[in-house]
């Protein structure tokens, strides 16, 4: 699915959190938006998700306006996760199936053993990392053809950071699934995304694919985030 941006403006009582930004995710291919907190990177996503509305300017999935057609086929992971504490694992997963076209019960099951998750565990008793690992699974069990994934590797330890990137990679459709993802921990997503959007204060200060950025600039796209967004 191609996502179309355009002069895109919000604010929030009259403080611009996006600054007529105007952009193009490519189709089927995994595009990350870098920024420090506060650069307007949830607040991109969660009116590409649906769940916020611009102040101006327009969003457009495969030239549709983002609206129940669009938010069907999206899987939206804030950085907050909305899981009830009193479920467990299991009864979470089975919960979101009755929302989600096309939810593959198998492939639930199976994304839980990769990521080490336990049915019966309440989510009152998993980590901040183990609720981030189960976020990757509710958005891979079914068949969304965009994938908006907000701060994934935020505040967890090492080992979720890493299992989260393998089940990307081993999960992702290739040329038939778009994924959005943002992250200010930039060496984490060195190798996995294709284009490359850096925000500074709600405004696009970079974008392009990721292998003509490194060789234009001569460095890694980490370095590149020191250059124009620090």
């Amino acid at each position: 699915m191609r996502v179309e941006v355009d002069n895109l403006w919000k604010r929030y009582r009259g403080t611009p959190a996006l600054r007529g930004v105007s952009l193009g995710f490519a189709s089927g291919c995994v595009t990350g938006v870098l920024g420090e907190n506060g650069s307007g990177k949830s607040t991109l996503f969660r009116i590409i998700a649906g769940v916020t509305r611009p102040s101006d300017g327009t969003v457009h999935i495969d030239g549709r306006d983002v609206g129940p057609l669009t938010r069907g086929e999206t899987a939206y992971l804030p950085e907050t996760d909305s899981f009830y504490a009193w479920m467990s694992v299991g009864e979470q997963l089975d919960f979101l199936a009755t929302f989600y076209h096309g939810w593959d019960p198998d492939k639930a099951r199976e994304l839980i053993d990769f990521m080490k998750l336990t049915p019966g565990h309440r989510i009152s008793e998993l980590s901040q990392g183990q609720r981030a690992r189960l976020k990757i699974v509710a958005a891979f069990a079914w068949p969304s053809r965009l994938v908006v994934m907000d701060e994934p590797f935020n505040g967890i330890d090492p080992p979720s950071r890493r299992r989260i990137l393998q089940a990307l990679v081993r999960e992702y459709r290739v040329d038939t699934q778009t994924i959005l993802l943002s992250t200010h921990m930039v060496d984490e997503v060195e190798e996995l995304v294709e284009h490359v959007v850096y925000l500074r204060d709600g405004q696009i200060a970079l974008q392009g694919r990721a292998d003509d950025l490194r060789q234009q600039k001569g460095g890694s796209l980490s370095e590149i985030f020191e250059e124009v967004v620090l």
